[in-house]
């Protein structure tokens, strides 16, 4: 018996995911299903990746999509190109012979990178922040460390949300032990 036999003979996996993704596809919610597999590489793969490879080669393959290998590139100086080398070999080997038909890469047969795509990304915070619906949050990691734990129980806003919005492009940029993130509002 071939793999590809042993895998269509097996009962459909069901499990929440997979029954948004099927309440979707009833619903014509979407003309495609199309998951994305977004690996940093600044390292190699470890157990938890493959699980992430087979739900969403898993679910592309299942309802008729794609998945994407899309790299998540936004910490340069921790990333090399041994890491992407690696990543795309492990993929392959995972998704051969079930999955490799949604494979989802560029048309020079590439993965995509998150970077290609910050323009669009920021265009969208933007687009959030000028409707209310997002912030710019600039505290320190110890300062979010203590709003988790204490400021949404204590009903405080968190820290400089309150402030005149700087558009990420625009903000000043923030202290070395700070970094600057879009939260989403409560709202």
């Amino acid at each position: 018996m071939s793999l590809e036999t042993t895998i269509a003979a097996a009962p459909a996996p069901s499990d929440f995911i997979r029954d948004i993704v099927a309440a979707h596809v009833a619903e014509n919610k979407y003309p495609r299903i199309h998951t994305r597999f977004p690996p940093e590489p600044n390292g190699y793969l470890h157990i938890g990746h493959a699980k992430s490879i087979c739900l969403n080669f898993g679910i592309a393959r299942e309802f008729g999509g794609i998945c994407n290998l899309r790299m998540d590139d936004t910490n340069p100086t921790k990333e090399d190109i041994e890491y992407v080398e690696s990543i795309q070999a492990d993929v392959n080997w995972l998704i051969g012979g079930w999955a490799e038909k949604e494979l989802g890469l560029t048309p020079a047969k590439a993965p995509f990178y998150a970077s290609d795509y910050f323009d669009q990304i920021c265009e969208f915070a933007v687009t959030l922040i000028k409707k209310g619906k997002a912030f710019v949050c600039d505290m320190t990691p110890d300062q979010t460390d203590e709003y988790r734990r204490t400021g949404k129980a204590s009903g405080r806003p968190q820290h400089l949300a309150a402030r005149p919005v700087a558009l990420p492009h625009q903000a000043r940029r923030p202290p070395p032990d700070r970094r600057q993130v879009v939260h989403l509002s409560d709202v």
